[in-house]
């Protein structure tokens, strides 16, 4: 539903300058449509994660509602004298799957997950599983799989198309660029299959040690933050047993 999700909008004619100097992804991709990516802290750790949209004259941020102010907030403590506003945007997010329509926008994560508009109107009722859709694309949310304690790689944003390793710098990105050059990813996002009633935040073991954390779920299948050394054969949430997907 696009009633959780909040739209700003970046005008002035720094705009562009100025994001590109902060968000994991090349903004100049803007000319071929959706962007998605990230803004991270100095120690490279996730603060948000969102779409950069072009529109006229302006670049729509389309953000989870629950991190909008603090991302309004965190831009505008980055702004200093560049010629940008910040500001509510007056549109709704439109989802869809099957063909993307004249305005609309493909989503850059996964083709799965259809096409996103940005339309003046509210958008209608929606009854797509947008959450089993997730788990099957192996997507992070935000505030479930994607928290403060987060770092974008091993949340799969390299796959999903969210950072760009040739752009130059943006807060955070030498952590980020050295996790991706220098060190072999030992946690991370997968999926796994869950026989039994085991729900989110439940912690996974196997052998009696902690592997990592379920998170979302649809069915037997969900997403859990693994330690992947451990993370082998049949593991435990609880009294479940929980098995990774190749």
């Amino acid at each position: 539903m696009s009633s959780d999700r909040h739209i700003l909008e970046i005008t002035g004619t720094d705009a562009r300058s100025f994001l590109q100097g902060l968000v994991t992804n090349d903004v100049d991709k803007l000319d071929q449509g959706l962007v998605y990516a990230a803004l991270l802290t100095p120690q490279g750790k996730y603060l948000a994660d969102f779409f950069m949209v072009p529109a006229a004259d302006a670049i729509l941020i389309d953000v989870d509602r629950s991190l909008a102010e603090m991302l309004k907030m965190r831009l505008t403590m980055y702004k200093l004298r560049a010629d940008v506003t910040i500001s509510d945007a007056h549109v709704h997010l439109h989802r869809g799957l099957g063909l993307t329509p004249e305005g609309a926008f493909a989503d850059p994560r996964d083709a799965s997950l259809g096409w996103r508009a940005y339309r003046t109107d509210l958008a209608p009722e929606d009854d797509t599983d947008w959450v089993a859709l997730n788990i099957a694309a192996a997507i992070p949310t935000s505030g479930v799989e994607l928290t403060s304690d987060s770092f974008i790689l091993e949340m799969g944003f390299e796959r999903l198309s969210g950072v760009d390793f040739r752009k130059g710098c943006y807060v955070g990105q030498e952590v980020t660029a050295r996790m991706k050059h220098k060190t072999e990813l030992r946690k991370g996002l997968a999926q796994v299959t869950v026989q039994g009633a085991a729900e989110p935040g439940t912690e996974i073991t196997a052998d009696g040690k902690s592997v990592g954390t379920l998170h979302s779920r649809s069915g037997d299948t969900a997403l859990a933050y693994l330690r992947f050394d451990r993370a082998k054969g049949e593991m435990q949430a609880g009294a479940d047993k929980v098995t990774r997907k190749s």
